[in-house]
């Protein structure tokens, strides 16, 4: 960690003097990006696959450029790429739009209760339409996933495990790899929700053999606004558009006849967020230049830090000390999360407040928790202060 430069010069932001601990919500965002988006506007307001004129064109290749630049930065074609509005959209997209005809009455899909709303809700959905059955892969004493667990939960009738690369309560890293493999000896399709992992790993889809992988922009310095549905081109070629209308029809006639254009564009109805698209593919560029490995690494090494600090101070529990990732999920014992992150705020620390949007975790055993997301623009001098304000607030206690 000694050394990393931790580029906070290229965040207006911090001009404020407010400590942000808040990333795994939506991460703080690079001068670049407000840039790249004025850039279009003023330069180039054109719309995309219309226009048959020279800024049009332009639109056209940078949304083509970030569209490669994702599909390199998670190893696949870039066919297989569809631009959403977030990761919640993706997911709706591949559940509504896929799931729906791929299940009959009676196939069971696999979650766990540690899910984001966003990874629960479009199932709850799809079960009013379709008899399929929801359950649960039994979480362990840490509330993280065991294979073991997972092996145990599988049946005749399980068709989809559907699941959160990194949690965003405990931030457990899922083995999302051999959860696959195990999967498909069983002929069961798995979607995965990355929208925790994309931003603080290097993320292969190739590797892991993932059938479907959804991440928002907005969790990586990007806009917000702006999705990415990843599917196996096999598998997104039979995904039905939830929504159509221009841009993502061949042809069509007044008798109903109609064509739909090949995937992606078939899956992009309307006019797409471009100038969230252009500036996104120069924020990938942007972090590709300091190294996911390296964000990754800075980011492992101040949590630990956090981690010695807080330990530090009486009264607090940490409850996920052991995991690997950016997230501490933790409370002052006797105090409401509300009050806590309300009493922080008062020293301009930012801290997520609440269940997260996993709101049936509290049927596990937690419920009302303070979370810290650290990225790679924090320091140890940020933290040292979080822990000398906590310190004064157990004090009282």
């Amino acid at each position: 960690m000694e050394g990393f430069r931790t580029n906070r010069e290229d965040f207006l932001f911090f001009k404020q003097n407010i400590i942000y601990l808040d990333s795994a919500a939506t991460a703080l965002k690079p001068h670049i990006l407000s840039e790249k988006v004025a850039e279009y506007y003023n330069n180039y307001p054109a719309n995309a696959h219309r226009g048959d004129y020279d800024i049009s064109y332009k639109v056209d290749e940078l949304m083509l450029k970030t569209r490669y630049l994702v599909s390199e930065m998670l190893n696949a074609k870039e066919k297989e790429i569809v631009f959403t509005n977030n990761a919640t959209d993706s997911l709706n997209k591949v559940i509504l739009g896929f799931f729906a005809d791929y299940l009959n009455d009676g196939d069971e899909v696999l979650l766990t209760k540690s899910e984001h709303a966003s990874n629960v809700l479009p199932w709850f959905e799809l079960q009013k339409k379709k008899k399929i059955i929801i359950n649960y892969i039994p979480l362990n004493e840490n509330l993280e996933i065991d294979i073991a667990n997972v092996e145990k939960s599988i049946t005749q009738k399980t068709k989809v495990i559907s699941l959160a690369h990194i949690t965003n309560v405990i931030g457990d890293e899922r083995p999302i790899k051999e959860i696959i493999q195990i999967a498909h000896l069983h002929n069961i399709l798995v979607l995965v929700d990355g929208a925790q992992s994309i931003p603080h790993k290097k993320v292969d889809v190739q590797d892991l053999d993932a059938d479907f992988l959804v991440f928002s922009a907005h969790k990586m310095l990007g806009p917000t606004g702006l999705g990415v549905l990843y599917g196996k081109a096999k598998y997104l070629e039979q995904v039905k558009p939830i929504i159509v209308g221009g841009g993502m029809n061949v042809d069509f006639s007044y008798d109903g006849n109609h064509t739909y254009s090949t995937i992606p564009y078939r899956l992009e109805a309307g006019t797409p967020n471009l100038a969230s698209i252009i500036a996104f593919g120069s924020i990938i560029e942007y972090i590709n230049n300091i190294g996911i490995e390296t964000i990754e690494e800075y980011v492992l090494n101040l949590r630990e830090y956090a981690v010695k600090r807080l330990k530090e101070i009486p009264y607090i529990k940490i409850y996920n000390e052991h995991i690997k990732t950016s997230l501490i999920t933790f409370n002052c014992l006797n105090t409401a999360s509300l009050d806590l992150a309300d009493y922080l705020n008062k020293y301009h620390i930012c801290v997520r407040a609440g269940n997260h949007c996993a709101k049936i975790l509290k049927d596990e055993g937690l419920n009302d928790t303070c979370r810290i997301s650290l990225y790679f623009y924090n320091t140890k001098e940020e933290v040292d202060y979080l822990v000398e304000v906590l310190s004064n607030y157990c004090k009282k206690m």
